[in-house]
């Protein structure tokens, strides 16, 4: 379940990045897969909804993930908690 935090914010993720980072991003944002928000969006993609223009809209719109994040807002990642 996605808990909302007004702290968290939405970024183009440099990590988990296929094209513009936007699939990325948005599963870091949500705590999932990114191979299932890329799943997703083909298949969104492919239903004739507005999916392509939505994706690129969003790389032109939503800010790439900060290089240096303070320590008081980092969270970690999903493989740094599954190696503890």
């Amino acid at each position: 379940m996605v808990k909302f935090n007004p702290r968290r914010r939405l970024y183009r993720s440099r990590q988990q990045r296929s094209l513009a980072g936007v699939c990325g991003g948005i599963a870091e944002y949500l705590d999932v897969d990114p191979s299932l928000v890329r799943i997703a969006w083909v298949l969104l993609s492919m239903a004739g909804g507005p999916a392509l223009l939505l994706y690129i809209v969003m790389a032109v719109v939503v800010p790439e993930e900060p290089e240096f994040i303070p320590a008081s807002a980092e969270k970690p990642k999903r493989s740094e908690v599954e190696a503890v």
